[in-house]
């Protein structure tokens, strides 16, 4: 089907109706419904008709109730004839429902769930699916439930239908508003608003990708006749908010280009040089091609703007300090900032102990030092004679000014602000930009979120390091393990134990940081127990943690604030509580405390409960990036960008790595419409720009001129 603007007759037939119609001029909403309807974001005809199903019901083949099987997974329809709350002998409450159809009963059970009573009555027609199993008789633990039909209502008449008997559409919903009221707005608008709806996607295009037209995608998404036409609708939104992104993306990179002509650095071959000599250990290959391509950048007219991403303990640091030198070679600066003060030490610390034979010393500047040291510090910066500086924020005051600042290395870049970032950068005329990350993500989620930066990756570990060994143990076996946590610190060892929570009182069935740290103290006298998270003031958080990287502290009861954190080469254990509250990302990156020395580490999870699937393929790889693939597929991209998109970015339909293909396609057809045409001015796609624009309001600075 070919989408076309609406027509002058289906014009008539909406009335006055238009996409920018307030919500609550719609039939059937007005003021109070609006009010509601506000909290789901829908303020516009538009954001109804952009409310889209978060999931769906199969109802495709409904099972009676007699016939679902211990064993099956089934989808049933009953009325419910019973309900209540049940508690166990260990406290956990259950709520039950009994449904009934014309062909017998089924009893549903969901544990530790009992805020349903509130909300399921007796008479209430329900859609549940989910698998059948016996415990006292046969019973549904349903995974999916919906209220087809109000207690007070005949189910034969006011029943919902199941989409055409296949398919159910499950919406969003909020306090007020129930799936089945917001099912009922959309589907009664659905028509009139599709017919509103303006295809911008060149239908050349469209066809190639073999995707539906907008209207018919839609309704696919609204009123699907089964699953796939659902899925198929969703890859056609996916597509455009890709191509949207990508767009915005490349014309971030021409236009940063275009205009960041800087320093066309020289290779001396001087200070890198002596350098690579005076490692006591090789180059792995992933530090020489990422070393290769940052000097190929920085030797280039046009300003770098480089991301290094690398797994825990790859050597991102070294490659970095390589660029830094390039820059001193040609008499200019380079400064290097850190998220933290003990992270800002560590390199400072690193940077000194590999620079000592060039006769070379950096400077590091510091929130919490004497103003007579800052001042001095500044001092030298300000007249070229300090060439390298380590700092934290500390850097970014306007105090602080600089010589000659030609590069800029930013560590774990994701920890700072758009304007903070700035404001370093700004301190020099036009100075290379090297941003850090040791936060391994898919390449096609790197697309996604920096595409508009060249990206090196680093896989390799240097020799030297430890092996890490990696189990996942039982509750019934805790007892083993905290003796062999023991056994280690009695050796010298040091240990981090990871908890979820600081306190009890946050959550009742987890074990919190500091009931953990009083337990481990009384436990073990002869060791000295320390404890951080993350509302200790900075100060206190940093002093033991300095004691803990002194050796003064045996073992460290902590939350993720040890996520990224100093080097430890003496701490050869992590014990991880309750590792199924983490996602596998975060897991990795907690692993990576230990294993920075020579010595094997060990890294025990101690799950509550039947271990997952997911944490034993864990336990058997510490490749960074398959961890991270695996996290992809199981969150999903909305959770894993969250932070990425308070910058304005929104993926809210694509699912990475399935859509791995549309993100492909997407990224090389923004390439071609912007090396074609840069601004989008061309008749043909002035719509996608708008689109783009409305999409991300940030982007219309990236579009404005040609």
């Amino acid at each position: 089907m070919t989408a076309s603007r609406p027509s002058k007759s289906a014009s008539r037939a909406s009335g006055a109706l238009r996409l920018d119609t307030p919500v609550k001029f719609l039939k059937g909403i007005g003021e109070r419904r609006a009010e509601q309807l506000e909290r789901l974001g829908i303020r516009t005809a538009r954001d109804l008709l952009w409310h889209l199903p978060h999931r769906y019901i199969d109802a495709s083949t409904v099972t009676p109730l007699v016939r679902a099987e211990v064993g099956q997974e089934v989808a049933c329809v009953g009325r419910v004839v019973a309900k209540g709350v049940v508690p166990t002998r260990r406290g956990l409450r259950i709520f039950h429902a009994v449904l009934r159809d014309e062909s017998g009963v089924l009893e549903c059970v969901w544990p530790g769930q009992a805020f349903l009573d509130r909300s399921i009555a007796v008479g209430q027609t329900l859609l549940v699916s989910g698998p059948v199993r016996f415990y006292h008789g046969r019973q549904m633990a349903p995974r999916e439930f919906v209220i087809l039909a109000d207690a007070d209502s005949d189910a034969g008449a006011d029943a919902e239908p199941l989409a055409g008997g296949k398919v159910l559409p499950v919406y969003p919903a909020t306090e007020g508003l129930s799936h089945k009221v917001i099912r009922g707005l959309v589907d009664r608008h659905l028509d009139a608003l599709i017919a509103l709806s303006d295809d911008v996607l060149p239908e050349p295009v469209r066809r190639s990708l073999e995707l539906p037209a907008l209207p018919d995608a839609l309704r696919a998404v609204h009123r699907p006749a089964s699953g796939a036409e659902a899925e198929l609708g969703r890859r056609r939104l996916a597509f455009d908010e890709l191509l949207d992104l990508q767009l915005m993306l490349i014309r971030a990179r021409a236009v940063a280009k275009r205009s960041r002509s800087g320093v066309a650095f020289t290779v001396r071959r001087d200070l890198t040089t002596r350098l690579r000599e005076s490692l006591p250990w090789e180059l792995t290959d992933d530090q020489h091609r990422a070393a290769r391509e940052i000097t190929a950048d920085m030797t280039a007219p046009d300003r770098m703007h480089r991301l290094l991403m690398g797994d825990v303990g790859t050597g991102k640091t070294v490659v970095a300090l390589f660029a830094m030198l390039l820059a001193v070679e040609n008499d200019y600066q380079a400064a290097l900032m850190a998220p933290t003060e003990l992270l800002a030490e560590q390199h400072a610390a690193t940077l000194e102990g590999l620079l000592a034979p060039l006769a070379l010393r950096p400077e590091l500047l510091l929130g919490r030092q004497t103003a007579g040291e800052k001042q001095a510090i500044r001092a030298r910066l300000a007249t070229g004679q300090a060439r390298l500086a380590v700092g934290t924020h500390a850097l970014m005051q306007e105090s602080v000014s600089f010589h000659r600042l030609g590069l800029v290395v930013i560590d774990e870049q994701h920890r700072f602000g758009v304007e903070q970032r700035a404001a370093l950068i700004g301190k020099g005329a036009a100075p290379d930009v090297l941003l850090l990350t040791a936060t391994p993500i898919p390449r096609s989620l790197a697309l996604t979120l920096y595409g508009d930066l060249d990206v090196s990756t680093l896989r390799q570990r240097p020799p030297g390091r430890g092996t890490i060994r990696t189990a996942v143990r039982t509750g019934a076996q805790r007892e083993r393990v905290l003796e062999f946590v023991r056994a280690e610190c009695g050796k010298g060892r040091q240990a981090y134990v990871v908890l979820p929570v600081i306190e009890e009182s946050e959550r009742a069935d987890l074990r919190a940081a500091t009931t953990m740290a009083q337990s481990l103290a009384a436990r073990w006298p002869e060791l000295r127990v320390g404890l951080i998270h993350g509302r200790l003031k900075a100060d206190d958080r940093d002093d033991v943690m300095r004691r803990f990287r002194a050796g003064e502290v045996h073992v460290l009861v902590a939350t993720t604030v040890i996520e990224v954190g100093i080097d430890v080469p003496n701490a050869t254990l992590m014990l991880i509580e309750h590792p199924e509250r983490f996602g596998l990302a975060q897991l990795h990156q907690l692993r990576g405390r230990i294993g920075r020395g020579e010595e094997e580490s060990f890294c025990i999870l101690l799950p509550e409960g039947p271990a997952a699937d997911r944490l034993h393929a864990f336990a058997a790889t510490e490749d960074g990036f398959k961890i991270a693939e695996l996290d992809l597929e199981e969150r999903g991209m909305g959770d894993l960008i969250g932070a990425r998109q308070s910058g304005g970015f929104e993926v809210r339909h694509a699912r990475l790595p399935a859509d791995a293909d549309l993100l492909t396609r997407a990224r090389q057809l923004a390439i071609d419409l912007i090396g074609g045409d840069p601004a989008l001015q061309r008749p043909e796609n002035q719509r996608l720009r708008e689109r783009a624009v409305a999409r991300y309001p940030r982007a219309v600075e990236l579009f404005r001129g040609g």
